[in-house]
């Protein structure tokens, strides 16, 4: 199983938490930038987070000081602890595994996502 498969989604209250995990083959996932994407409602995609196979990290502005994205090699998992949620953070979650060498896309596979609803 190559896909990553995501877990942990679904209703939280403003202000709550939840923990979103994703696991990918161990035949690519030390190798892997493993990337959390999002698409709300009527929108398009956007990135979240990302932490890369030597363990750097980014994120979105608008999740900043509020998400931590980290990962366990020897669990072959990403985690996407979300913390002080909004009702706007209320989307689709999508793990992406991916492993670029320059410009080159060696390859790039797509969860099938996960809902998160932050409502009260």
């Amino acid at each position: 199983q190559v896909q990553p498969v995501e877990s942990g989604g679904g209703l939280a209250q403003p202000g709550g938490s939840l923990r979103l995990s994703c696991t990918a083959s161990g035949s690519i996932f030390s190798s892997s930038d493993m990337i959390w994407y999002r698409q709300p409602p009527g929108k398009q995609r956007e990135l979240v987070a990302g932490i890369t196979s030597a363990g750097s990290t980014n994120y979105a502005d608008s999740v900043k000081g509020r998400f931590t994205i980290s990962r366990d090699n020897t669990k072959n998992a990403v985690y996407l602890q979300m913390n002080s949620l909004k009702p706007e953070d209320t989307a689709v979650y999508y793990c992406n595994a991916k492993r670029t060498m320059g410009w080159m896309v060696i390859y790039d596979y797509w969860g099938q996502g996960t809902q998160v609803t932050v409502s009260s």
